[in-house]
């Protein structure tokens, strides 16, 4: 099983847009997905068709808090393939709750190897929707997890807010999980009549390389629709320039994956 956080300080970047409609793409090539929404704001709860008001108990945060295990809480969605560990606003209370627990950094880590451990966990792929902030939940994902899928807006400051993101994941690289990489930074907002996502597009991929996804998610109305109706964009409305780019991505995500097994 693949553990991969998305993950990006700043808000408004298309993080949780990236998580649901990923792995509702993943989920309809029928790959097992489960999504940990780790965001107290509950975006990719909400963005799933659940609520992050009811069932307050079962979510991720009493798993964090060590009054659930991880299984108690998953939850089906109305999606085949695609479960999810909800969240909502009781989660931003952890950080001062574990403030006297020198280890807090592997309570996420030490329930998904707890939970993981025997065949019967089949998912292919956890994804873990990060909070947009270097809080300790930010780093609890990245010591959890393999790789980082990072959404990066097209837009001014965007490269200067990454580079603070990489001094963290180098710090965690260091001192807490040495397997950790970037599996790859997906460009978003991206709007071709704009000269401004043009030039981002080149600084990225100037700097980054082959990291940068070659597909890239523009702007799109339907996007910013979709979850307030619960849905990914890819169910939403299949055939709009979101969802395009998004299935597009997925296919180059897999092919990733492909690569990835072939070279080892």
């Amino acid at each position: 099983m693949q553990v991969i956080s998305i993950i990006n300080q700043k808000g408004g970047v298309g993080k949780t847009t990236t998580v649901i409609n990923l792995a509702a793409g993943l989920s309809k090539q029928n790959k097992k997905i489960l999504v940990i929404d780790l965001d107290p704001q509950g975006n990719a709860t909400t963005g799933l068709g659940l609520s992050n008001i009811e069932n307050s108990n079962d979510t991720i945060y009493s798993v964090l808090n060590g009054t659930k295990t991880l299984s108690e809480v998953i939850k089906k969605t109305k999606f085949d393939n695609l479960d999810i560990v909800t969240s909502n606003v009781d989660l931003s209370g952890l950080e001062v709750e574990t403030a006297g627990d020198n280890k807090r950094a592997f309570i996420l880590k030490n329930q998904l190897m707890a939970n993981f451990k025997d065949s019967r966990a089949n998912y292919d792929y956890l994804l873990i929707d990060c909070p947009p902030s270097l809080s300790l939940l930010t780093v609890m994902a990245l010591v959890s997890s393999k790789s980082l899928l990072v959404p990066l807006q097209t837009e001014f400051f965007a490269l200067e807010g990454l580079t603070q993101l990489m001094k963290t994941i180098d710090r965690v690289k260091v001192s807490l999980n040495p397997e950790l990489k970037i599996r790859g930074i997906l460009l978003t907002m991206y709007d071709k009549r704009n000269k401004l996502s043009s030039q981002v597009e080149k600084e990225a991929r100037d700097y980054f390389k082959n990291q940068v996804y070659n597909n890239v998610i523009p702007r799109n109305v339907r996007l910013s629709e979709a979850p307030s109706h619960g849905v990914p964009v890819l169910v939403y409305d299949k055939t709009c320039p979101g969802s395009k780019a998004y299935f597009n991505f997925t296919d180059e995500f897999i092919n990733q994956e492909n690569q990835i097994e072939s070279a080892a």
